[in-house]
C-alpha cells in the first residue's frame, strides 16, 4: 500500500513539471539562446562598414573589452546613470514612505484614500515615452514653463532647460520619481498594512511615540521589502533609456552629460557594431549583478 501510494505521489508530482515546460521553452528561446549569442559575439569582430559592406566575424578575444574600458566613455556613462538614477531615487523612496506611513496609519482617517492611492499610482501607467513627449513640449525654448516664467519676470529671455547639465539631469531624474513613486507607494503600503499591530499597540503602551514606532518597528519590519524595491530600482535605473532618449533626441545634450549606458549600447546596435555590442551588454549585466549583491549584501549586514 505504501509503495502504490508512493507511486501515485510521484506521477502525480509529474504534472508540475509538465506544466514547467512552456516556462522552460519560452526562456530558452527568447532569454536563454540570446544570452549565449551575445556573449559569444562579444568576442568577435563584427559589424557593417558605412552601413553595407560587412566587416568580420573575427575573432578578437577580450580585445573589445579592452577598448570599452580604455576609451573612458564606459565610466562616464556610467556616472552619469547612477547620478540621474539617484537623483530620482532618494525622493521617490522618501516620498513613498510618507505617503505609506499616512494611508496606513488609522488615526489620520484619511477620506478618499482609495481615491488617492489609484491616483499617485497612475503616472506608472503611462507610458514613459509619451511622458518624455509632454516634458520635452513643456520645458522647450518656446514651451509653456519658459512663457510662464516670463510673463512672471522671473527671467529675461527663455532658460535652455535641456542645454545645461544640471538641469537636463534633474528633469530625467524628475521624470523617472513621477513614474515610479506611486508604485513604491503602492508596495510600501502593503507591507506595512502586514504588520501585526500589537507591536505598535505594545510601543504605545511603554511609551514610545510615532517617530520611534516608525524607526524601530515599521521600517525594520520593512526591510525585505525595502530591499527589493532598492534592487528593482536599481535595475530599472541602470536600464534607463527612454526618457533620456526621447528627450534629448538620443544625443545624450548637453555634451552627453545624460547618455546612459543602455543609450551608448544603443548607439552600438544602431550602427550594427555587434561586437563592442555585446561586450558593453555583458559588463552592463555584470555590473546589475554585482550591485545587487552589494546592496542585499549591505542589508544583510546591518541585520546582525
Amino acid at each position: 500500500m505504501k509503495q502504490n501510494k508512493k507511486g501515485n505521489v510521484v506521477r502525480y508530482n509529474r504534472w508540475g513539471y509538465y506544466f514547467l515546460i512552456p516556462f522552460v521553452v519560452v526562456f530558452t528561446i527568447f532569454q536563454l539562446i540570446p544570452l549565449c549569442s551575445t556573449i559569444y559575439n562579444s568576442f568577435f569582430e563584427h559589424y557593417f562598414k558605412n552601413g553595407l559592406t560587412e566587416v568580420g566575424p573575427r575573432f578578437l578575444g577580450l580585445e573589445n573589452y579592452k577598448t570599452l574600458f580604455t576609451n573612458g566613455d564606459l565610466f562616464k556613462y556610467f556616472g552619469n546613470t547612477m547620478i540621474m538614477w539617484i537623483a530620482g531615487f532618494i525622493p521617490q523612496i522618501l516620498v513613498s514612505l510618507l505617503l505609506a506611513a499616512s494611508f496606513s496609519d488609522p488615526s489620520l482617517r484619511l477620506k478618499g484614500r482609495p481615491f488617492f492611492q489609484s491616483v499617485i499610482y497612475l503616472p506608472n501607467l503611462i507610458m514613459a515615452s509619451a511622458f518624455a513627449m509632454l516634458f520635452f513640449t513643456l520645458f522647450s525654448d518656446s514651451g509653456p514653463i519658459n512663457s510662464m516664467l516670463l510673463s512672471m519676470g522671473a527671467i529675461d529671455e527663455p532658460y535652455k532647460f535641456l542645454s545645461h547639465t544640471g538641469s537636463a539631469r534633474a528633469l530625467v531624474a524628475f521624470m523617472n520619481f513621477l513614474m515610479w513613486f506611486g508604485n513604491t507607494t503602492i508596495l510600501l503600503l502593503a507591507g506595512m498594512l502586514g504588520i501585526d499591530t500589537s507591536y505598535f499597540e505594545a510601543a504605545e503602551v511603554d511609551g514610545a511615540n510615532a517617530t520611534q514606532i516608525f524607526f524601530k518597528i515599521t521600517l525594520p519590519i520593512l526591510r525585505p521589502i525595502l530591499i527589493f524595491v532598492m534592487i528593482t530600482s536599481l535595475i530599472g535605473g541602470l536600464q534607463m533609456f527612454d526618457v533620456p532618449q526621447i528627450l534629448t533626441n538620443g544625443e545624450g545634450s548637453p555634451v552627453r552629460t545624460t547618455m546612459t549606458l543602455i543609450m551608448y549600447l544603443n548607439k552600438h546596435l544602431y550602427s550594427k557594431n555587434y561586437g563592442m555590442g555585446g561586450a558593453l551588454s555583458v559588463l552592463l549585466f555584470i555590473i546589475t549583478g554585482i550591485l545587487s549583491i552589494i546592496v542585499f549584501k549591505f542589508n544583510q549586514q546591518t541585520d546582525k
